[in-house]
């Protein structure tokens, strides 16, 4: 049992290299606070839900890590209580090595990150894949989205931090672009009517 939820990440070698290079005091101010929070609370679970991507790193009996991409539309991760966060697991490569690797191991981590926020979150728990389940695949499936689901993944979360948006390149959405220019070509020609029309209205005077 960690003392602190933050001792998933920072264990005694990783301690011991805060302490090293002279981080150590931070991050022990931070764990006497109450260090990371072990909930879900509803800020974070409004940013999950906005997401279009995930990363989702497992790895198997050997430790050997994987990380896998998921995307679909926002609303795709839902959570469903204070710890739980579920998704339908598209049909893609059928190589299963997450499946596999959660199988022999349920320790996982997911990494989100908001390119136009520039916002990063890291999530630490423990993941299970539920498969024959019609009503849960059902649930956590988006509305009118072409894909196929071949079954759901449950994702437990135990403790989470959020990182500062150094280093982090400010990119946006090909969706979000092209609604910004169609507003902007909209105004543009809102602003050529009126112009037509004030000069229609000189001209007759």
């Amino acid at each position: 049992m960690n003392e602190f939820t933050s001792d998933v990440a920072f264990t005694p070698t990783v301690k011991a290299i805060q302490f090293r290079k002279g981080s150590r005091d931070s991050y022990a101010r931070v764990e006497q606070r109450g260090g990371w929070r072990a909930t879900i609370t509803p800020d974070l679970a409004a940013f999950i839900e906005a997401q279009t991507s995930v990363f989702l790193a497992t790895a198997n009996a050997e430790g050997q890590p994987y990380i896998q991409h998921r995307g679909g539309p926002a609303g795709f991760l839902k959570v469903l209580d204070e710890h739980t966060i579920g998704f339908a697991d598209f049909s893609g490569n059928r190589q299963f090595i997450t499946q596999g690797n959660l199988e022999d191991n349920g320790q996982a981590f997911l990494f989100l990150i908001d390119y136009m926020l520039r916002q990063r979150i890291k999530i630490w728990g423990s993941a299970r894949v539920v498969e024959g389940d019609s009503e849960l695949t059902a649930r956590l499936m988006p509305a009118d989205y072409k894909a196929r689901p071949e079954q759901v993944i449950l994702f437990t979360a135990s403790a989470w931090d959020a990182n500062c948006p150094q280093h982090i390149p400010q990119r946006f959405e090909a969706a979000d672009v092209a609604a910004a220019l169609a507003e902007r070509d909209r105004h543009i020609a809102g602003l050529e009517q009126e112009i037509a029309r004030l000069r229609s209205a000189s001209t007759e005077a």
